[in-house]
């Protein structure tokens, strides 16, 4: 019999793909989300059990990110929760260069479950789901002064892996740093969008104090601001500067470039900019 899966955050960018991936390949999968019926929402772990029960695997996908204060306990009150319920396999999504993160980690590798840990970069497409897009759109990226390069990685190749992870034993208690094959400045990758879509982005650069007062003006809230100062301080300090092969292993193919990735999107028509009407 195929394991059932509950899949945290199914609407969300990681979970949707791997929601998909299961359902082509005709696995069962039990929905993570708010939206749905037993709902799972991060901050009401009380009904956390009823969304577990009955399903042999989980992959975990905190929102809104393993580096907020909060992770620690919910990460281990789950796992308790899933161990009381006779999940057999885990496989969460972690962050890079988080220390936060790491502790989540091993809460997870220490639950005496299967286990599958993905530690991922940013990912390719917040150029293309969520907030840098929106600036795209916008007619002007404004950033922070951020002066070290990124190994962005393909959500598709992490997708990918995921479910390799999920229907296969190749991945059992193993951890894999995720990074694309390239390390990219900010300020290239939007370049390098305008270029293919063919045409002006003007990128400009703030300090980071600034940058996040500017957010605050623009309305944005207190808790979304502190984690955006956070990982712009912290995670974009320089210490993921580097590229590691562990996608390349796991999958047995070359991971997804930058290029490729904005030249096919691009295709989409997602970053085009619509034109003031006269």
């Amino acid at each position: 019999m195929k394991p059932k899966t509950l899949i945290i955050g199914s609407s969300g960018k990681t979970g949707s793909r791997i929601l998909s991936r299961l359902e082509n390949a005709g696995y069962p999968a039990r929905l993570g989300s708010r939206k749905v019926t037993p709902a799972f929402d991060w901050e009401k772990p009380e009904e956390w059990e009823s969304v577990v029960q009955g399903v042999d695997q989980v992959y975990i996908s905190f929102q809104p990110d393993l580096a907020v204060p909060s992770s620690l306990k919910a990460i281990q009150t789950l796992v308790d929760v899933c161990k009381k319920n006779k999940v057999k396999r885990l496989v969460l999504l972690s962050g890079r260069g988080e220390p936060e993160a790491r502790a989540c980690e091993q809460v997870v590798q220490k639950s005496g479950l299967e286990w599958t840990i993905l530690r991922a970069s940013w990912f390719y497409q917040n150029f293309s789901e969520g907030m840098f897009q929106e600036q795209i759109l916008g007619g002007t990226v404004l950033f922070p002064q951020i002066t070290t390069k990124e190994p962005f990685v393909d959500l598709d190749d992490l997708a990918d892996l995921a479910l390799d992870s999920l229907i296969t034993d190749k991945h059992r208690n193993k951890l894999y740093e995720l990074t694309g094959p390239e390390l990219w400045s900010f300020r290239e990758a939007f370049a390098f969008i305008a270029e293919v879509t063919n045409q002006t982005i003007p990128f400009e650069e703030m300090p980071l104090d600034e940058y996040i007062s500017t957010l605050k003006g623009f309305g944005v809230p207190e808790n979304v601001t502190w984690l955006i100062d956070y990982l712009f301080r912290t995670v974009l300090d320089g210490r993921n500067e580097s590229l590691v092969n562990d996608l390349e292993l796991a999958l047995g193919r070359k991971p997804k470039d930058f290029r490729t990735y904005v030249k096919e999107t691009a295709k989409s028509g997602i970053w085009k900019i619509s034109q003031p009407s006269v």
